[in-house]
């Protein structure tokens, strides 16, 4: 929200928020987590960084910015050792190894485009889809048609809150791809409600208040209701509230591969705010019920030229307005409206 504010870390408090991730492996949760942050990033690189020589990343990573993690990636990329980022983070070594093993798997997966071993290899260490898509030039349309057609798919297994000292069904999930799925598909008719992933500014507790409310209606009018989010802090994300709880990054992928699974009547994305609207347009084009505003309806709603047509259509006067992103341009758009303008 802020570009020109300084992203280091301190005891200052910066930002609200977090994300939860689980897997079978620390690869596959770290991988997870970065996809659940919403930061237009599914993999451990920013794009921003590979024009920088390995000194400058070296230089960042001592800067310890939220962009640290990206840039030990990028550094591990260009040929820094565990040794260097050890020396200049005190990192634990267990954990620059597995961002290390990330990054030497790379290789092999950019090695063998749709190959079905590497494939699997892959998903087991939570390489995304749309990051498959990139190493393999293709789309992630491609990458998820040919996961379909080979039959893989994650199974969901199951968190044992009691630390296994006695027998509990806990309806807690998060996939892996493993064998066993510890997710009981019952006959019921079932309604996915997405969640509103990470809080951050502009994205409030309002949000986890309609899901929540949204699932006792769904349980009231007599169906399953299964939520999918990611935030360990919000009331949504309390296994007793829903009669399922799926702990998966809001992606097209990690949430179409529950809808393959539980095929539910429907889903419902206008409660969980922007990260739930931006899945509605993919999630229509895969053929999934969209319970509420439609993706045409939402985009219209969100759109302001799409809107001002709606307006036009419908005949419902509304003040003249323009997007702008600079004071000239402001300026011209002020002098085009007429005076007064709000801003």
């Amino acid at each position: 929200k802020f570009a020109s504010a300084n992203r280091s870390l301190s005891t200052q408090m910066k930002a609200t928020g977090e994300v939860m991730s689980i897997g079978r492996n620390i690869e596959e949760s770290l991988l997870k987590a970065i996809r659940s942050l919403e930061n237009k990033v599914d993999h451990i690189e920013l794009q921003s960084l590979k024009q920088l020589s390995l000194d400058s990343i070296l230089d960042l990573i001592k800067l310890h910015t939220d962009e640290r993690i990206y840039a030990i990636g990028e550094a591990f990329r260009k040929g820094a050792t565990i040794d260097d980022i050890y020396f200049i983070t005190q990192i634990d070594r267990y954990f620059l190894e597995k961002y290390y093993h990330i990054v030497e798997l790379e290789n092999s997966i950019k090695a063998k485009p749709f190959d079905l071993d590497t494939m699997k290899m892959a998903k087991k260490y939570g390489f995304s889809d749309s990051y498959l898509a990139r190493a393999w030039n293709s789309t992630y349309q491609e990458v998820y048609k040919y996961r379909k057609e080979n039959n893989i798919y994650p199974v969901y297994k199951m968190i044992d809150t009691c630390a296994s000292e006695f027998k509990s069904y806990i309806p807690y999930f998060y996939s892996t791809y493993e064998h066993e799925n510890e997710s009981i598909r019952s006959n019921k008719k079932k309604i996915v409600v997405l969640g509103s992933g990470p809080i951050r500014i502009g994205q409030g507790v309002e949000f986890d208040y309609t899901t929540v409310h949204a699932i006792w209606g769904i349980q009231e009018a007599g169906y399953e209701a299964i939520i999918i989010n990611n935030n360990p802090e919000t009331v949504s994300t309390d296994y007793t509230v829903s009669d399922k709880l799926y702990f998966e990054p809001l992606t097209f992928e990690d949430v179409m591969n529950i809808i393959d699974f539980e095929k539910p009547e429907g889903v419902i994305v206008a409660l969980g705010g922007q990260t739930a609207i931006n899945l509605a347009d993919k999630l229509d084009q895969a053929g999934v019920k969209i319970f509420g505003s439609s993706a045409k309806a939402i985009d219209t709603a969100e759109d302001r030229d799409l809107f001002e047509i709606a307006m036009q259509e419908i005949d419902i006067p509304m003040p003249k307005g323009y997007g702008v992103f600079s004071v000239e341009e402001a300026i011209k758009a002020a002098n085009e409206i007429g005076y007064p303008v709000l801003v």
